[in-house]
Protein backbone atom coordinates (compact mmCIF):
# COMPACT_ATOMS: atom_id res chain seq x y z
CA UNK A 1 0.00 0.00 0.00
CA UNK A 2 1.20 3.06 -1.24
CA UNK A 3 1.68 6.36 1.43
CA UNK A 4 -0.87 9.04 -0.03
CA UNK A 5 0.49 13.07 0.84
CA UNK A 6 -1.92 15.48 1.39
CA UNK A 7 -0.85 18.30 -1.17
CA UNK A 8 -1.57 22.36 0.05
CA UNK A 9 -3.34 24.62 -2.47
CA UNK A 10 -4.65 27.80 -1.98
CA UNK A 11 -8.32 28.50 -2.84
CA UNK A 12 -7.46 30.51 -5.71
CA UNK A 13 -5.69 27.27 -7.13
CA UNK A 14 -8.34 25.54 -6.17
CA UNK A 15 -10.71 27.60 -8.61
CA UNK A 16 -8.00 27.39 -11.26
CA UNK A 17 -8.10 23.39 -10.69
CA UNK A 18 -11.72 23.37 -11.21
CA UNK A 19 -11.81 25.34 -14.44
CA UNK A 20 -9.03 23.48 -15.70
CA UNK A 21 -11.24 20.49 -15.34
CA UNK A 22 -14.69 21.66 -16.33
CA UNK A 23 -12.43 22.63 -19.99
CA UNK A 24 -11.41 19.24 -19.78
CA UNK A 25 -14.50 17.36 -19.51
CA UNK A 26 -16.35 19.57 -22.34
CA UNK A 27 -13.30 18.63 -24.46
CA UNK A 28 -13.92 15.34 -24.09
CA UNK A 29 -17.90 15.28 -23.86
CA UNK A 30 -17.16 17.40 -27.23
CA UNK A 31 -15.10 15.28 -29.23
CA UNK A 32 -17.51 12.30 -28.77
CA UNK A 33 -19.75 13.42 -30.98
CA UNK A 34 -18.79 16.58 -32.87
CA UNK A 35 -17.04 13.82 -35.62
CA UNK A 36 -20.59 12.71 -36.51
CA UNK A 37 -21.46 15.90 -38.20
CA UNK A 38 -18.84 16.32 -40.08
CA UNK A 39 -18.56 12.76 -42.04
CA UNK A 40 -19.75 13.62 -45.51
CA UNK A 41 -17.10 16.36 -45.84
CA UNK A 42 -14.43 14.46 -44.60
CA UNK A 43 -15.10 11.71 -46.89
CA UNK A 44 -15.39 13.82 -50.04
CA UNK A 45 -12.00 15.66 -49.04
CA UNK A 46 -10.15 12.03 -48.07
CA UNK A 47 -11.92 9.25 -50.00
CA UNK A 48 -15.09 10.15 -52.12
CA UNK A 49 -14.74 6.73 -54.27
CA UNK A 50 -14.43 4.12 -50.85
CA UNK A 51 -14.34 6.49 -47.50
CA UNK A 52 -18.28 5.83 -47.25
CA UNK A 53 -17.36 1.99 -46.11
CA UNK A 54 -14.77 3.30 -43.52
CA UNK A 55 -17.00 5.50 -41.63
CA UNK A 56 -18.10 3.37 -38.54
CA UNK A 57 -14.28 2.67 -38.23
CA UNK A 58 -13.75 6.81 -37.89
CA UNK A 59 -16.46 6.29 -35.16
CA UNK A 60 -15.47 3.38 -33.62
CA UNK A 61 -11.89 3.71 -33.12
CA UNK A 62 -12.07 6.26 -30.92
CA UNK A 63 -14.88 4.49 -28.56
CA UNK A 64 -12.49 1.19 -28.55
CA UNK A 65 -9.48 2.86 -27.92
CA UNK A 66 -10.86 4.94 -24.66
CA UNK A 67 -12.54 1.98 -23.88
CA UNK A 68 -9.54 -0.30 -23.59
CA UNK A 69 -7.42 2.65 -21.89
CA UNK A 70 -10.11 3.08 -19.25
CA UNK A 71 -8.72 0.29 -16.10
CA UNK A 72 -4.78 1.30 -16.95
CA UNK A 73 -6.25 4.72 -16.23
CA UNK A 74 -7.49 4.19 -13.27
CA UNK A 75 -4.25 2.00 -11.43
CA UNK A 76 -2.20 4.70 -12.61
CA UNK A 77 -3.56 7.13 -11.20
CA UNK A 78 -3.15 5.27 -7.51
CA UNK A 79 0.03 4.22 -8.44
CA UNK A 80 1.72 7.66 -9.61
CA UNK A 81 -1.06 10.30 -8.76
CA UNK A 82 -3.61 11.35 -10.58
CA UNK A 83 -2.00 15.47 -11.48
CA UNK A 84 0.66 12.87 -13.97
CA UNK A 85 -1.88 10.95 -15.57
CA UNK A 86 -3.96 13.52 -16.17
CA UNK A 87 -1.21 15.48 -17.91
CA UNK A 88 -0.36 12.20 -19.61
CA UNK A 89 -3.88 11.71 -21.17
CA UNK A 90 -4.75 15.69 -22.28
CA UNK A 91 -0.91 15.91 -24.18
CA UNK A 92 -1.80 11.88 -25.95
CA UNK A 93 -5.45 13.95 -26.87
CA UNK A 94 -3.60 16.67 -27.86
CA UNK A 95 -1.18 14.53 -30.19
CA UNK A 96 -3.95 12.87 -31.46
CA UNK A 97 -5.73 16.19 -32.48
CA UNK A 98 -2.87 17.45 -34.28
CA UNK A 99 -2.23 14.27 -36.40
CA UNK A 100 -5.99 14.18 -36.90
CA UNK A 101 -6.23 17.56 -38.56
CA UNK A 102 -2.98 16.53 -40.52
CA UNK A 103 -4.59 13.34 -41.80
CA UNK A 104 -4.01 12.58 -45.75
CA UNK A 105 -6.13 9.83 -45.70
CA UNK A 106 -9.03 8.00 -44.32
CA UNK A 107 -6.39 5.10 -42.69
CA UNK A 108 -4.24 7.82 -41.74
CA UNK A 109 -7.33 9.66 -39.21
CA UNK A 110 -8.48 6.49 -37.90
CA UNK A 111 -4.97 5.72 -36.62
CA UNK A 112 -4.92 9.39 -35.47
CA UNK A 113 -9.11 9.27 -34.15
CA UNK A 114 -7.92 5.68 -31.98
CA UNK A 115 -4.84 7.49 -30.78
CA UNK A 116 -6.98 10.60 -29.67
CA UNK A 117 -9.09 8.18 -28.19
CA UNK A 118 -6.44 6.46 -26.15
CA UNK A 119 -6.38 10.06 -24.39
CA UNK A 120 -9.62 10.47 -24.05
CA UNK A 121 -10.13 7.62 -22.62
CA UNK A 122 -8.42 9.86 -19.08
CA UNK A 123 -10.26 13.48 -20.00
CA UNK A 124 -13.70 12.45 -18.11
CA UNK A 125 -12.43 9.37 -16.06
CA UNK A 126 -9.07 11.09 -14.48
CA UNK A 127 -10.48 14.75 -14.69
CA UNK A 128 -13.26 13.02 -11.94
CA UNK A 129 -10.60 11.47 -9.80
CA UNK A 130 -9.07 15.14 -10.23
CA UNK A 131 -12.19 17.54 -9.47
CA UNK A 132 -12.16 14.49 -6.17
CA UNK A 133 -8.90 15.44 -4.67
CA UNK A 134 -9.47 19.30 -5.43
CA UNK A 135 -12.34 19.00 -3.25
CA UNK A 136 -11.58 20.35 0.62
CA UNK A 137 -11.88 17.83 3.55
CA UNK A 138 -15.29 19.93 4.12
CA UNK A 139 -16.76 18.75 0.48
CA UNK A 140 -15.82 15.30 0.28
CA UNK A 141 -18.41 14.10 2.79
CA UNK A 142 -21.43 15.61 1.71
CA UNK A 143 -24.28 14.49 -0.64
CA UNK A 144 -24.05 17.16 -3.01
CA UNK A 145 -21.86 16.45 -6.42
CA UNK A 146 -24.12 15.93 -9.64
CA UNK A 147 -23.82 19.77 -10.11
CA UNK A 148 -20.51 19.41 -12.68
CA UNK A 149 -21.88 16.08 -14.70
CA UNK A 150 -25.28 17.07 -15.31
CA UNK A 151 -24.09 20.87 -16.45
CA UNK A 152 -21.21 19.90 -18.72
CA UNK A 153 -23.31 16.67 -19.98
CA UNK A 154 -26.00 18.76 -21.07
CA UNK A 155 -24.00 21.57 -22.78
CA UNK A 156 -21.80 19.24 -24.61
CA UNK A 157 -24.55 17.43 -26.31
CA UNK A 158 -26.33 20.27 -27.24
CA UNK A 159 -23.36 21.97 -28.65
CA UNK A 160 -21.36 19.17 -29.73
CA UNK A 161 -23.09 18.35 -33.44
CA UNK A 162 -24.16 21.68 -34.11
CA UNK A 163 -20.31 23.10 -33.19
CA UNK A 164 -19.43 20.34 -35.81
CA UNK A 165 -21.99 21.41 -38.38
CA UNK A 166 -20.54 24.90 -38.44
CA UNK A 167 -16.90 24.18 -38.73
CA UNK A 168 -17.86 21.65 -41.49
CA UNK A 169 -20.40 23.82 -43.45
CA UNK A 170 -18.31 27.25 -42.62
CA UNK A 171 -14.35 26.59 -42.16
CA UNK A 172 -12.97 23.13 -42.72
CA UNK A 173 -13.92 20.13 -41.40
CA UNK A 174 -10.12 20.03 -39.86
CA UNK A 175 -10.63 22.75 -37.58
CA UNK A 176 -13.12 20.00 -35.74
CA UNK A 177 -9.49 18.81 -34.43
CA UNK A 178 -7.90 21.88 -34.66
CA UNK A 179 -9.94 23.56 -32.41
CA UNK A 180 -8.91 21.01 -29.12
CA UNK A 181 -5.42 22.39 -30.22
CA UNK A 182 -5.61 26.16 -27.97
CA UNK A 183 -7.53 25.09 -25.39
CA UNK A 184 -6.24 21.47 -24.13
CA UNK A 185 -2.14 23.78 -24.54
CA UNK A 186 -3.57 25.94 -21.94
CA UNK A 187 -4.84 23.44 -19.78
CA UNK A 188 -2.11 21.26 -19.78
CA UNK A 189 0.38 24.96 -19.02
CA UNK A 190 -2.00 25.45 -16.28
CA UNK A 191 -2.11 22.36 -14.62
CA UNK A 192 1.70 21.41 -14.76
CA UNK A 193 1.94 24.99 -12.93
CA UNK A 194 -1.22 25.32 -10.63
CA UNK A 195 -2.07 21.63 -10.05
CA UNK A 196 -1.22 19.93 -5.87
CA UNK A 197 -2.40 16.48 -5.72
CA UNK A 198 -1.71 13.99 -3.06
CA UNK A 199 1.48 12.57 -3.73
CA UNK A 200 2.37 9.05 -4.05
CA UNK A 201 5.68 8.21 -1.41
CA UNK A 202 5.58 4.75 -1.66
CA UNK A 203 6.21 2.38 -5.23
CA UNK A 204 3.67 -0.32 -6.32
CA UNK A 205 3.70 -2.10 -9.27
CA UNK A 206 0.96 -2.13 -12.10
CA UNK A 207 -0.73 -5.00 -13.12
CA UNK A 208 -0.21 -4.62 -17.32
CA UNK A 209 -1.40 -7.72 -17.86
CA UNK A 210 -4.24 -7.31 -15.65
CA UNK A 211 -4.87 -4.31 -18.03
CA UNK A 212 -3.94 -5.33 -20.86
CA UNK A 213 -6.67 -8.51 -21.04
CA UNK A 214 -9.44 -6.06 -19.65
CA UNK A 215 -8.61 -4.11 -23.01
CA UNK A 216 -8.94 -7.61 -25.06
CA UNK A 217 -12.06 -8.35 -23.42
CA UNK A 218 -13.82 -4.50 -23.98
CA UNK A 219 -12.43 -4.41 -27.07
CA UNK A 220 -13.54 -7.68 -28.41
CA UNK A 221 -16.61 -7.18 -26.78
CA UNK A 222 -17.13 -3.71 -28.85
CA UNK A 223 -16.38 -5.57 -31.95
CA UNK A 224 -18.62 -8.10 -31.49
CA UNK A 225 -21.37 -5.43 -30.91
CA UNK A 226 -20.68 -3.48 -33.67
CA UNK A 227 -20.44 -5.94 -36.43
CA UNK A 228 -22.75 -8.49 -35.30
CA UNK A 229 -25.95 -8.82 -37.22
CA UNK A 230 -25.12 -5.99 -39.47
CA UNK A 231 -21.84 -6.64 -40.80
CA UNK A 232 -21.41 -9.95 -40.02
CA UNK A 233 -24.23 -12.25 -39.04
CA UNK A 234 -24.36 -13.70 -35.53
CA UNK A 235 -24.56 -17.01 -36.57
CA UNK A 236 -20.76 -16.47 -38.93
CA UNK A 237 -17.88 -18.14 -38.02
CA UNK A 238 -16.29 -14.25 -37.20
CA UNK A 239 -18.59 -13.31 -34.40
CA UNK A 240 -18.68 -16.72 -32.56
CA UNK A 241 -15.02 -17.10 -32.71
CA UNK A 242 -15.05 -13.03 -31.81
CA UNK A 243 -17.64 -14.44 -28.73
CA UNK A 244 -15.67 -17.23 -27.62
CA UNK A 245 -12.27 -15.26 -27.74
CA UNK A 246 -14.11 -12.51 -25.93
CA UNK A 247 -15.52 -15.04 -23.29
CA UNK A 248 -11.53 -16.37 -23.03
CA UNK A 249 -10.25 -13.20 -21.89
CA UNK A 250 -12.99 -12.08 -19.72
CA UNK A 251 -12.29 -15.40 -17.82
CA UNK A 252 -8.40 -14.87 -17.84
CA UNK A 253 -9.17 -11.46 -16.58
CA UNK A 254 -11.19 -12.38 -13.55
CA UNK A 255 -8.58 -14.77 -12.75
CA UNK A 256 -5.53 -12.57 -12.93
CA UNK A 257 -7.41 -10.22 -10.88
CA UNK A 258 -8.19 -12.60 -7.90
CA UNK A 259 -4.39 -13.52 -7.94
CA UNK A 260 -2.65 -10.38 -8.53
CA UNK A 261 -0.97 -8.35 -5.68
CA UNK A 262 -2.15 -4.97 -7.35
CA UNK A 263 -4.99 -6.04 -9.50
CA UNK A 264 -6.00 -3.88 -12.18
CA UNK A 265 -9.74 -3.76 -11.07
CA UNK A 266 -9.50 -5.01 -7.36
CA UNK A 267 -12.63 -7.75 -6.74
CA UNK A 268 -12.51 -6.58 -3.28
CA UNK A 269 -14.52 -3.50 -4.72
CA UNK A 270 -17.18 -5.69 -5.64
CA UNK A 271 -17.83 -6.52 -1.73
CA UNK A 272 -18.65 -3.03 -0.75
CA UNK A 273 -22.25 -2.39 -1.48
CA UNK A 274 -22.66 0.78 -2.54
CA UNK A 275 -19.52 0.44 -5.24
CA UNK A 276 -21.70 -2.99 -6.43
CA UNK A 277 -24.53 -1.15 -7.19
CA UNK A 278 -23.31 1.84 -8.50
CA UNK A 279 -21.17 -0.34 -11.54
CA UNK A 280 -24.07 -2.43 -12.26
CA UNK A 281 -26.99 1.17 -12.34
CA UNK A 282 -24.40 2.17 -14.41
CA UNK A 283 -24.09 -0.48 -16.35
CA UNK A 284 -27.81 -0.51 -16.83
CA UNK A 285 -27.90 3.31 -17.67
CA UNK A 286 -25.22 3.36 -20.51
CA UNK A 287 -27.42 0.43 -22.03
CA UNK A 288 -30.83 2.62 -21.92
CA UNK A 289 -28.95 5.69 -22.93
CA UNK A 290 -28.11 4.09 -25.93
CA UNK A 291 -31.53 2.64 -26.51
CA UNK A 292 -33.36 6.23 -26.28
CA UNK A 293 -30.82 8.43 -28.17
CA UNK A 294 -30.23 6.53 -31.36
CA UNK A 295 -33.74 5.25 -31.67
CA UNK A 296 -35.12 8.61 -31.27
CA UNK A 297 -32.70 10.08 -33.98
CA UNK A 298 -33.92 7.29 -36.56
CA UNK A 299 -37.64 7.50 -35.36
CA UNK A 300 -36.93 10.91 -36.54
CA UNK A 301 -35.64 10.41 -39.94
CA UNK A 302 -36.95 7.24 -41.19
CA UNK A 303 -40.71 7.56 -40.01
CA UNK A 304 -40.89 11.84 -39.83
CA UNK A 305 -38.49 12.33 -42.46
CA UNK A 306 -36.65 15.00 -39.96
CA UNK A 307 -32.91 15.85 -41.88
CA UNK A 308 -30.13 14.28 -40.03
CA UNK A 309 -28.76 17.90 -38.71
CA UNK A 310 -32.25 19.17 -37.86
CA UNK A 311 -32.95 15.78 -36.05
CA UNK A 312 -30.19 16.76 -33.70
CA UNK A 313 -31.66 19.97 -32.50
CA UNK A 314 -34.04 17.27 -30.70
CA UNK A 315 -31.53 16.48 -28.31
CA UNK A 316 -31.92 20.45 -26.70
CA UNK A 317 -34.44 19.56 -24.67
CA UNK A 318 -32.51 16.26 -23.32
CA UNK A 319 -29.29 18.83 -22.55
CA UNK A 320 -31.70 21.39 -20.65
CA UNK A 321 -32.89 18.73 -18.55
CA UNK A 322 -29.49 17.88 -17.78
CA UNK A 323 -28.24 21.38 -17.23
CA UNK A 324 -31.50 21.97 -15.41
CA UNK A 325 -30.98 19.14 -12.80
CA UNK A 326 -26.82 20.87 -12.48
CA UNK A 327 -27.96 23.41 -11.20
CA UNK A 328 -30.55 23.11 -8.93
CA UNK A 329 -28.57 19.56 -7.17
CA UNK A 330 -26.85 21.02 -5.12
CA UNK A 331 -30.13 22.90 -3.30
CA UNK A 332 -31.80 20.04 -3.14
CA UNK A 333 -28.71 17.96 -1.77
CA UNK A 334 -29.03 20.94 0.52
CA UNK A 335 -32.73 20.33 0.93
CA UNK A 336 -32.24 16.88 2.16
CA UNK A 337 -31.73 14.57 -1.09
CA UNK A 338 -29.13 11.77 -0.48
CA UNK A 339 -27.32 10.15 -3.54
CA UNK A 340 -29.94 7.29 -3.18
CA UNK A 341 -32.71 9.93 -3.40
CA UNK A 342 -30.96 11.46 -6.63
CA UNK A 343 -30.65 8.00 -8.02
CA UNK A 344 -33.80 6.66 -7.16
CA UNK A 345 -35.92 9.75 -8.53
CA UNK A 346 -33.51 9.47 -11.73
CA UNK A 347 -34.19 6.00 -12.76
CA UNK A 348 -37.93 6.17 -12.21
CA UNK A 349 -37.63 9.73 -14.15
CA UNK A 350 -35.98 7.92 -16.97
CA UNK A 351 -38.21 4.94 -16.84
CA UNK A 352 -41.35 7.49 -17.50
CA UNK A 353 -39.72 9.08 -20.33
CA UNK A 354 -38.39 5.71 -22.05
CA UNK A 355 -42.16 4.73 -21.42
CA UNK A 356 -43.56 7.84 -22.91
CA UNK A 357 -41.24 6.82 -26.49
CA UNK A 358 -42.59 3.49 -26.51
CA UNK A 359 -45.83 5.22 -27.41
CA UNK A 360 -44.86 7.27 -30.26
CA UNK A 361 -46.72 6.22 -33.49
CA UNK A 362 -46.25 7.59 -36.87
CA UNK A 363 -48.28 10.91 -36.23
CA UNK A 364 -47.67 11.58 -32.82
CA UNK A 365 -47.14 15.50 -31.88
CA UNK A 366 -43.19 16.04 -32.03
CA UNK A 367 -43.66 18.22 -28.65
CA UNK A 368 -44.46 14.31 -27.41
CA UNK A 369 -40.74 13.66 -28.45
CA UNK A 370 -39.39 16.73 -27.25
CA UNK A 371 -41.25 16.01 -23.32
CA UNK A 372 -39.99 12.66 -23.47
CA UNK A 373 -36.38 13.92 -23.96
CA UNK A 374 -36.95 16.75 -21.39
CA UNK A 375 -37.55 14.14 -18.99
CA UNK A 376 -35.42 11.73 -20.08
CA UNK A 377 -32.31 14.85 -19.36
CA UNK A 378 -33.65 15.19 -15.34
CA UNK A 379 -33.35 11.80 -14.96
CA UNK A 380 -29.90 11.10 -16.66
CA UNK A 381 -28.94 14.74 -15.39
CA UNK A 382 -29.45 13.21 -11.51
CA UNK A 383 -27.55 9.77 -12.02
CA UNK A 384 -24.26 11.26 -14.51
CA UNK A 385 -22.77 12.71 -11.17
CA UNK A 386 -24.52 10.81 -8.43
CA UNK A 387 -23.18 7.58 -9.19
CA UNK A 388 -19.56 8.78 -9.63
CA UNK A 389 -20.36 10.81 -6.31
CA UNK A 390 -21.28 7.65 -4.69
CA UNK A 391 -18.72 5.05 -5.84
CA UNK A 392 -16.02 7.88 -4.83
CA UNK A 393 -17.21 8.21 -1.38
CA UNK A 394 -17.17 5.07 -0.68
CA UNK A 395 -14.19 3.52 -2.31
CA UNK A 396 -11.06 2.77 -0.13
CA UNK A 397 -8.46 6.05 -0.50
CA UNK A 398 -5.69 4.20 -2.29
CA UNK A 399 -8.65 3.00 -4.68
CA UNK A 400 -9.83 5.70 -5.68
CA UNK A 401 -9.00 5.69 -9.23
CA UNK A 402 -9.63 2.50 -10.36
CA UNK A 403 -12.77 2.70 -8.48
CA UNK A 404 -13.77 6.00 -10.68
CA UNK A 405 -13.05 4.83 -13.53
CA UNK A 406 -14.57 1.67 -13.02
CA UNK A 407 -18.03 3.62 -13.42
CA UNK A 408 -17.39 5.02 -16.80
CA UNK A 409 -16.14 1.48 -17.69
CA UNK A 410 -19.00 -0.23 -16.75
CA UNK A 411 -21.07 2.70 -18.30
CA UNK A 412 -19.31 2.23 -21.80
CA UNK A 413 -19.64 -1.98 -21.63
CA UNK A 414 -23.46 -1.24 -20.81
CA UNK A 415 -23.80 1.06 -23.71
CA UNK A 416 -22.45 -1.66 -26.25
CA UNK A 417 -24.65 -4.61 -24.78
CA UNK A 418 -27.52 -2.12 -25.11
CA UNK A 419 -26.81 -1.11 -28.75
CA UNK A 420 -26.34 -5.33 -29.63
CA UNK A 421 -29.30 -5.96 -27.78
CA UNK A 422 -31.83 -2.79 -29.32
CA UNK A 423 -30.31 -3.46 -32.93
CA UNK A 424 -31.24 -7.37 -32.52
CA UNK A 425 -34.91 -6.36 -31.52
CA UNK A 426 -35.19 -3.88 -33.41
CA UNK A 427 -34.30 -5.87 -36.95
CA UNK A 428 -36.42 -8.84 -35.82
CA UNK A 429 -39.69 -7.21 -35.18
CA UNK A 430 -38.94 -5.58 -38.46
CA UNK A 431 -38.39 -8.31 -40.04
CA UNK A 432 -41.52 -10.12 -38.46
CA UNK A 433 -43.86 -7.27 -39.13
CA UNK A 434 -42.90 -5.39 -42.09
CA UNK A 435 -43.82 -5.72 -45.82
CA UNK A 436 -40.25 -7.73 -46.64
CA UNK A 437 -36.41 -6.51 -46.96
CA UNK A 438 -34.69 -4.45 -44.18
CA UNK A 439 -35.51 -1.14 -42.69
CA UNK A 440 -32.47 0.48 -44.94
CA UNK A 441 -35.03 -0.17 -47.84
CA UNK A 442 -38.06 2.01 -46.24
CA UNK A 443 -36.66 4.85 -48.34
CA UNK A 444 -37.21 3.73 -51.69
CA UNK A 445 -41.17 2.61 -50.98
CA UNK A 446 -43.82 4.29 -52.07
CA UNK A 447 -47.52 4.12 -51.41
CA UNK A 448 -49.18 0.81 -49.56
CA UNK A 449 -45.79 -0.61 -48.77
CA UNK A 450 -44.34 2.52 -47.61
CA UNK A 451 -47.28 3.10 -44.89
CA UNK A 452 -46.80 -0.84 -43.82
CA UNK A 453 -42.94 -0.69 -43.55
CA UNK A 454 -43.51 2.58 -41.53
CA UNK A 455 -46.05 0.82 -39.22
CA UNK A 456 -44.02 -1.95 -38.91
CA UNK A 457 -40.59 0.31 -37.98
CA UNK A 458 -42.87 1.98 -35.76
CA UNK A 459 -44.14 -0.68 -33.65
CA UNK A 460 -40.55 -2.29 -33.38
CA UNK A 461 -38.88 0.85 -32.33
CA UNK A 462 -41.55 0.31 -29.72
CA UNK A 463 -40.77 -2.88 -28.85
CA UNK A 464 -36.81 -1.18 -28.32
CA UNK A 465 -38.40 1.45 -25.90
CA UNK A 466 -39.96 -0.83 -23.89
CA UNK A 467 -36.98 -3.10 -23.63
CA UNK A 468 -34.77 0.04 -22.55
CA UNK A 469 -37.55 0.60 -20.00
CA UNK A 470 -37.56 -2.68 -18.66
CA UNK A 471 -33.60 -2.24 -18.39
CA UNK A 472 -34.00 0.91 -16.85
CA UNK A 473 -36.74 -0.36 -14.45
CA UNK A 474 -33.99 -2.83 -13.13
CA UNK A 475 -32.00 -0.04 -12.45
CA UNK A 476 -34.86 1.37 -10.38
CA UNK A 477 -34.90 -1.47 -8.18
CA UNK A 478 -31.30 -1.90 -7.11
CA UNK A 479 -31.50 1.89 -6.38
CA UNK A 480 -34.04 1.03 -4.31
CA UNK A 481 -31.53 -1.31 -2.60
CA UNK A 482 -28.84 1.24 -1.84
CA UNK A 483 -28.54 2.41 1.90
CA UNK A 484 -29.91 5.59 3.09
CA UNK A 485 -27.04 7.02 4.13
CA UNK A 486 -22.86 6.72 2.69
CA UNK A 487 -20.72 4.68 5.09
CA UNK A 488 -17.32 5.93 4.43
CA UNK A 489 -14.52 3.48 4.25
CA UNK A 490 -11.93 3.57 7.18
CA UNK A 491 -9.39 4.70 4.62
CA UNK A 492 -11.18 7.23 3.08
CA UNK A 493 -11.98 8.84 6.95
CA UNK A 494 -8.20 8.58 7.75
CA UNK A 495 -7.46 10.37 4.42
CA UNK A 496 -9.78 12.99 4.63
CA UNK A 497 -8.59 13.65 8.45
CA UNK A 498 -4.96 13.71 7.67
CA UNK A 499 -5.89 15.97 4.75
CA UNK A 500 -7.88 18.29 7.23
CA UNK A 501 -4.59 18.93 9.38
CA UNK A 502 -2.53 19.72 6.77
CA UNK A 503 -4.85 22.05 4.92
CA UNK A 504 -6.49 23.54 7.96
CA UNK A 505 -5.00 27.11 7.07
CA UNK A 506 -5.64 27.02 3.63
CA UNK A 507 -9.39 26.48 4.01
CA UNK A 508 -10.14 28.55 7.41
CA UNK A 509 -11.33 32.21 5.69
CA UNK A 510 -11.98 30.16 2.25
CA UNK A 511 -15.48 30.06 0.90
CA UNK A 512 -16.25 25.99 -0.05
CA UNK A 513 -15.29 25.65 -4.12
CA UNK A 514 -18.38 26.24 -5.98
CA UNK A 515 -19.33 23.43 -7.91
Amino acid sequence: MSAVMPAVMTHRQRIIGFVLCIATILLAVLDTNIVSAATVPIVSDLDPAHGVDKIPWLIAAYQLAATAALPLYGKLCDVIGAKKVFIGAVATFLAGSALCGMAGSMGWLIAARALQGIGGGGLMSVTMVVLRELKGPEEKDGGKGGSVGGIIAGAGMALGPWLGGVLADHADWRWIFYVNLPIGLAVLAAAVRVLRLPAHSTRRTIDFLGAGLAAAFSTMLLLVTQWGGKDHAWSSPLIIGLSTATVAAFALFVRRQATAAEPALPLGLFRIREIRYGFAIQGLVGAAMMGSMVYVMIYLQVVRGIAASSAGLYLIPMAIGMTAVGLLSDRLATAGWSQKTFVVSGTVCASAALALLATLSTDTSLWTVRAALLLMGVGFGQLIGQLIQLVQDTAPAEQLGVATTGVRFFQTLGGALGAALFGTVLSRVYAARGPGGTTSTIGGLTGHARRQALDAFVSSTSVVFWSATAVMVLAAVLATRLPAGIRRKPEAEAETAEAAEVNATAFTTAPPLPR
